[in-house]
């Protein structure tokens, strides 16, 4: 059961970060990168702060019904800062690449390579992947070809930092799994949003000169990204992965592709083809079949 209410976590996840691609594109209209991400993540940070206390007093229950039930230790400060640093660096290359990239289409299919990188990251670990994974990986990969590349593929500057972008986000979903504990997850989640922006707030006075005008303009993106994609739909990542395998997390987790292109069509106006529409139904396809290889494994399992 907790790993289908961890899958469902990851789909909310999704579906969140897939029509933030719509928001971070318009909120760039009035911010830079730089200040776009600090202000956004302070709020998903804020955000977060009274649900920390819940969760606390959860755990201080929990200690008193076990007593080896952890509290919160130097682990926990070091998991939350470790997942601030990749995630600023990650969110940065991301939205440096929206913003210079000449296909959104592209973009959002660089972005999701971590799908087939995470497997790649986790061998490297000495975990093993099953033959069926990997074929549904090799799936979502082509459904997201259909999905998102319209134009031929060209590699250029833009495409470089979605690139590292996508690689940074393989390893935010390795560290998540290796790291973060059952029972800490919005304590970890707040933290990195906090340390996001605190980062990025310094750099983007000095190089963007931001006006709080400009903020002001850009408050139904910033706010979107800030509550939904940051203190929601990152802490559902985190919460949702420790009940999830890293591999089928970034199946679940690669549909923001899927979601983001329903989000240009219903936000934008931008109408779905034929093409697309095939590229959703593969990618779907791929994620069953994921879930499906996992509920196999169950019933093989000895009773």
């Amino acid at each position: 059961m907790k790993k289908w209410i961890g899958s469902l976590m990851l789909l909310l996840a999704a579906i969140i970060w897939g029509f933030a691609f719509v928001a971070q594109s318009e909120g760039m209209n009035y911010v830079g990168p730089l200040t776009f991400n600090a202000v956004r993540y302070i709020i998903g940070a804020v955000v977060l702060i009274p649900f920390i206390f819940i969760e606390k007093n959860k755990r201080a229950a929990m200690r008193k019904e076990n007593p080896e039930c952890k509290g919160y230790t130097k682990k926990i400060i070091f998991a939350g800062i470790g997942c601030g640093i990749i995630l600023t660096v990650a969110s940065l290359l991301q939205q440096y690449g929206i913003l210079y990239t000449d296909s959104v289409g592209k973009a959002g299919f660089i972005t999701a390579l971590y799908i087939v990188l995470v497997p790649v990251a986790n061998m490297l670990f000495g975990r093993r992947t099953k033959a069926i994974i990997w074929v549904s990986v090799a799936i979502a990969a082509i459904g997201l070809y259909l999905l998102c590349i319209k134009e031929g593929f060209k590699i250029n500057a833009a495409d470089i930092l979605l690139i590292a972008c996508a690689v940074a986000f393989t390893g935010h979903i390795v560290f998540i799994d290796r790291f973060v504990e059952d029972g800490f997850g919005v304590t970890v989640s707040c933290i990195q949003f906090a340390f996001a922006g605190i980062v990025c707030l310094p750099f983007s006075v000095i190089f963007e000169h931001w006006t709080f005008t400009s903020v002001l303009n850009a408050w139904l993106p910033i706010l979107y990204t800030g509550v939904l994609s940051c203190g929601v739909a990152y802490t559902f990542q985190i919460l949702g992965q420790i009940h999830v395998e890293p591999t089928r997390a970034s199946l679940i987790l690669c549909l923001e592709s899927v979601f983001a292109t329903v989000g240009g069509w219903l936000i934008l106006s931008q109408n779905l083809s034929l093409r697309e529409g095939i590229g959703c139904l593969v990618v779907f396809t791929a994620i069953i079949l994921a879930q499906f290889s996992e509920k196999k494994e169950k019933e093989n399992a000895p009773k």
